[in-house]
């Protein structure tokens, strides 16, 4: 018996929508990380990537725990000598809501072109309304911290 290995032909497009709000960062990202690679699929391959998007939406209203909102930290570097810059996630919030997840999910995805397929099929609304009604997405239901889903 020879051993299957799916092709990009074999996956049909699913679009899934995430509201963000009240949900910790971390639990969030894990979740749209596994759906995105296709981990979640019984035909997952480590080398192929499926046809799955997610939509985020209200990323404005993300969770922190702890006291990360003011002690953490996001680095990034200009390219000039000295262009170190750095900013906190409550600074990032203010300006620019979605880069939070997004810098979040990118850290559990591999860093190679497969990787940077699989980002382009990530969408980050900060408020509640996004324009892919068309796609009819489906909504995912994340738990809560209590266990509780919603």
């Amino acid at each position: 018996m020879r051993t299957y290995s799916p092709k990009k032909g074999d996956f049909e497009e699913k679009w899934y929508l995430v509201d963000a709000k009240d949900q910790i960062l971390g639990r969030l990202a894990t979740r749209i990380a596994s759906i995105l690679r296709g981990k979640t699929l019984p035909t997952f391959a480590p080398h192929v990537s499926p046809r799955t998007h997610v939509i985020v939406v209200n990323a404005k209203k993300i969770k922190l725990t702890g006291r990360k909102m003011t002690r953490k930290v996001y680095y990034r570097h200009t390219g000039y000598p000295g262009g170190i810059r750095s900013t906190t996630p409550e600074k990032l919030l203010e300006k620019n809501p979605a880069e939070i997840i997004r810098h979040a999910v990118w850290g559990m995805i591999p860093k190679n072109r497969l990787g940077n397929a699989t980002m382009t099929r990530l969408r980050i609304y900060a408020g509640p309304d996004h324009p892919h009604k068309a796609q009819m997405p489906e909504p995912l239901k994340l738990e809560t911290r209590k266990g509780r889903e919603e």
